[in-house]
Formats: C-alpha cells, sequence, structure tokens
C-alpha cells in the first residue's frame, strides 16, 4: 500500500533489495520467508501514469546481473542503486547500470565518482556538508544529488530544509530529498518559495 500511495502521488520511492532463493526481493532485512518480489514491484510502479526516480538500496552482493535482466525486461529507465560493497559497485560499472555512490562524514573518498551517475549524500549525525558541496556535484561534476534528510536519523529535518531552501535554482531532477515526510516536504518547499 505503501508503494502504492508513493507512485500514485509521483514520489520517488527508496527501497531494499536483497534475495530470497533465487529471487530479488523487497526487504530491509535478511529474508526468512518470501517477501514483496521485484516482479510485483515493478509491475506496481510501471502500472501509474508517472515514473518517478526508484533509488534502489542493495543490500546484498551479487546481485547485479539478475537486477539488470530485470531492469531491463520492465523498461525501468528512471532509477539508481545505491550502497553496494566496493567490491560488488564494479559488477554496476560494467554492467552499466546507474548508480549513486555514497557520501557522508564516515565516506569522504568517492571510488567509482566519474563512473557514477549521481552522490547519496547522507549525515548520520550533523548536517556536515556545505551547499558549495551540493553545489560542486550538481554544477561542477555535472551529477544528480540525494540528499537523506535528517530526520531518517533521529534528528529534526528543519534545519536541513532551511539549509535547501537556498537552492531554489537547483531545484530540478538533479536534486532530491529522501524523506520519511514527503507530503510535508511538498507544503514545506512550496510554502517557502
Amino acid at each position: 500500500m505503501a508503494f502504492q500511495r508513493s507512485f500514485q502521488q509521483h514520489f520517488g520511492t527508496e527501497t531494499d533489495i536483497r534475495d530470497f532463493n533465487g529471487e530479488l526481493v523487497i526487504s530491509h532485512d535478511i529474508p526468512v520467508s518470501k517477501e514483496t518480489s521485484i516482479y510485483d514491484f515493478f509491475s506496481l510502479y510501471l502500472e501509474q501514469d508517472s515514473t518517478p526516480t526508484l533509488a534502489l538500496n542493495i543490500k546484498s552482493d551479487g546481485l547485479t546481473k539478475v537486477l539488470k535482466s530485470k531492469i531491463e525486461a520492465f523498461g525501468i529507465q528512471n532509477y539508481f542503486c545505491f550502497d553496494m560493497s566496493i567490491p560488488d559497485t564494479i559488477q554496476y560499472v560494467r554492467e552499466g547500470l546507474n548508480f549513486y555512490i555514497r557520501q557522508s562524514e564516515y565516506e569522504q573518498d568517492l571510488p567509482f565518482y566519474e563512473e557514477a551517475s549521481g552522490v547519496w549524500l547522507d549525515s548520520f549525525h550533523t548536517n556536515w556538508f556545505s551547499n558549495e558541496l551540493i553545489e560542486n556535484h550538481i554544477l561542477g561534476n555535472n551529477k544528480c544529488v540525494c540528499i537523506v534528510s535528517s530526520e531518517l536519523h533521529g534528528r529534526d529535518h528543519i534545519p536541513l530544509w532551511n539549509q535547501l531552501l537556498e537552492f531554489s535554482e537547483l531545484r530540478s531532477d538533479r536534486l532530491i530529498l529522501c524523506t520519511d515526510l514527503p507530503d510535508e516536504a511538498v507544503i514545506y518547499f512550496k510554502n517557502e518559495n
């Protein structure tokens, strides 16, 4: 129901992908029974009027070839994969899949930056990054940036959202906010313009 609601409101969606008995499933934790299959997830996605961004959080290594075959079979265009292990990321580069590289206060080195479509910009403890860093990724290096909202780590989201208000000229499909509060974000950023 959450996926359907998200797609119907034209929100991009972040979800976790793992394998279970040789099948790709949607699951944050290690699955102990069959979860929602990638087939069901992609089918629901394509039933909607639009195709917003899918952020596919890769929770298991070794999924590259089967995930690529599913993405191609369903004709999924607006997606990116992220959070693969570094050795596994090599396969995503080789297979030509869209992926973002993670940057956080713990991950400053950005392997595969040139090959990456964008940056998954995270802040576990504080909003450590500057607007100049975001601007450099987007304008200086032609990358997309997906910013993880502070409430996802148990912090107040308003300071970060206030910081992002300065990017009115960059609000496009190249700057994405990952939030558990999409309805509130739409109202907040619309009212602050």
